[in-house]
């Protein structure tokens, strides 16, 4: 039972770990597709200053916000789930010390869920406004 819990740790540690900035929600895509995306292609080229305005919107800065904080929570909780497994495995069979590291683990897997759902919810509120 210590092994599979230890494999899960490890499975969602480094699985979490490397998701790409697309995956996250960030734009990945080139500088016309951000153009046509806002309305500000014409004749092929991008009009830089519509650029600039449609950026600077609030719906945008809060986006970016969301995604930042989302990014940072996601670091940490995948940090506490590698520190969670180090202990798993430093316990030495101390019940007291096996159950803490369940307990960061655990709490690392809600805090990740919990961080998708504000994420989900906030963006579905900002698209209706």
């Amino acid at each position: 039972m210590k092994n599979v819990i230890f494999s899960l740790m490890l499975v969602l540690g480094f699985g979490l770990a490397y998701t790409t900035p697309a995956q996250a929600g960030l734009f990945s895509g080139t500088k016309d597709e951000a153009c046509s995306a806002v309305g500000a292609s014409s004749g092929g080229k991008c009009d830089q200053d519509k650029l600039d305005k449609s950026s600077g919107s609030l719906t945008t800065t809060l986006n970016n916000i969301i995604n930042i904080m989302s990014i940072i929570v996601g670091i940490a909780a995948v940090i506490m789930i590698i520190v969670s497994g180090f202990r798993y495995i430093t316990s030495a069979g101390d019940s007291n010390q096996i159950s803490s590291a369940k307990n960061t683990f655990i709490y690392a897997i809600v805090g990740l869920i919990v961080v998708a759902l504000a994420q989900t919810i906030v963006k579905f509120v900002l698209s209706k406004v």
